[in-house]
């Protein structure tokens, strides 16, 4: 045993040093596409969607998804919520089809929650979608193969810790299992490990998106060698940062510059500024993650497109998040409002899209900007105009071009004033609602 603990600890000061060997051309080619989508789908479904929020009769307050936690669940009992656990609406093509229709590029689904019931056929594992509960269907393969018929990224969060495994209990009281003599390593490369290569062979994910790294049995050693792992597995995958334990808070970004994972994860929160780290914004529509039945503290669409708008003007990635029903909905609440992201972004879109931020990201309380990645083109995003014109100092139009919103054909006039500004005469009906594009060739 002592020589397989020190092979172990070995090991990972290999990770340590061989963590991160990319060139700078070679990780923005990686990046690419995760800063070309901008928009992106979580979803927080498992076993938790049965008690949704209520245990013995009483409402547990928190987020519905940590309900084993909160209300101090046994496992057993806990166990009986996966045994009742048959979602027979669910269909995974009318799911891709609420997120095509809103616009989000691509879908971050809970493999494993914390309460680490999975939701794919694990081959090292029967606490499992297939072996443990009666729906006997492969979630994750459906949702797969209905991401890739539509083009979107299929995607996976994955907890860290896990409160079912009995190698996994924590000096933290989370799992009140009481095993007498847990081993985390065993659980790290005999569980941990193989159930993400599973994902990673089987599915072949864009996103591998972490969660539970907090634990103290989990440490910056132990991420980078996952890190290097999964990029074994396919070097071109992109994994957030909480596979370490660099992350500062709720704020999400990395506190020292060689932390584990290629991007901060601000989580209910948007970054004041912008950032020279990659980011995405993770929030709920609600109050929650996981479905709780009586969580009807829903944002409005204006707010939801403003904070898309506000992540995409500050260089970020919004990951808006959904809690499906244990009957396998989306609410209702949730998809009226995707449906309205996805009316605004047909005709806004291509100021989100393929597009970068700028150290003047803003100018006054109303106009945000944007940038074409290839530099062409400035997009001024108002919420608001007073008037029939617009005046603005931060953008430098290219002489005799047309200026657009988007979402009209007709190009809007325009002309510079003495004093260097630019006014621009904005068309007497603004199309849509919510927010407005004015698109601006470079000179």
């Amino acid at each position: 045993m002592k020589k397989m603990h020190l092979f172990l600890i070995l090991l990972l000061g290999f990770a340590l040093e061989s963590f991160s060997q990319e060139s700078k051309a070679a990780r923005d080619q990686r990046m690419e596409w995760w800063r070309d989508a901008g928009f992106g789908l979580f979803i927080h479904w498992g076993a938790y969607a049965i008690p949704a929020g209520i245990y013995n009769g009483t409402e547990v307050k928190g987020i519905g998804e940590w309900i084993m936690h909160t209300a101090n669940i046994p496992i057993a009992e806990y166990e009986a919520f996966v045994q009742q656990f048959n979602p027979v609406k669910f269909d995974a093509k009318k799911w891709v089809a609420i997120a095509k229709k809103a616009g989000v590029k691509y879908i971050v689904i809970t493999s494993k929650h914390h309460d680490g019931f999975c939701l794919w056929d694990s081959q090292v594992s029967d606490y499992d979608i297939m072996d443990a509960a009666p729906f006997k269907r492969d979630i994750l393969r459906e949702l797969t193969d209905a991401c890739k018929a539509a083009g979107i990224r299929i995607c996976f969060y994955h907890s860290i810790m896990d409160w079912h495994h009995p190698d996994a209990e924590s000096k933290k009281d989370y799992t009140h299992q009481n095993s007498p003599n847990p081993d985390w390593n065993k659980y790290r490369e005999e569980y941990l490990k193989p159930q993400v290569k599973e994902l990673m062979t089987k599915y072949e994910p864009g996103v591998m998106w972490f969660d539970g790294e907090w634990i103290p049995e989990w440490t910056e050693a132990q991420g980078k060698d996952l890190y290097n792992f999964i990029k074994e597995l396919n070097p071109e995958i992109i994994i957030n940062n909480r596979i370490g334990k660099g992350r500062k808070g709720m704020q999400g970004m990395s506190e020292y510059e060689d932390a584990a994972g290629d991007f901060g994860t601000p989580e209910q929160e948007i970054l004041e500024g912008t950032s020279a780290y990659d980011w995405e914004s993770c929030m709920t529509m609600n109050d929650t993650w996981g479905y709780k039945k009586n969580d009807h503290n829903w944002k409005s669409a204006k707010q939801l497109i403003d904070n898309l708008i506000d992540v995409a003007t500050k260089g970020g990635n919004y990951l808006l998040n959904v809690g499906p029903t244990a009957e396998g909905l989306i609410p209702p609440e949730s998809v009226k409002r995707l449906q309205e992201m996805g009316n605004w972004l047909k005709k806004n879109g291509e100021a989100i899209y393929n597009t970068r931020s700028r150290p003047n990201y803003k100018e006054g309380d109303h106009y945000k900007f944007t940038v074409s990645k290839d530099g062409k083109y400035t997009y001024v995003i108002a919420d608001q105009f007073t008037g029939s014109t617009a005046t603005l100092k931060e953008i430098n139009p290219r002489p005799g071009s047309d200026i657009y919103m988007l979402g009209l054909k007709k190009p809007l006039p325009w002309t510079q004033l003495s004093n260097g500004d630019y006014l621009i005469t904005l068309p007497k009906k603004l199309p849509g609602k919510y927010a407005w594009t004015l698109k601006i060739t470079n000179p």
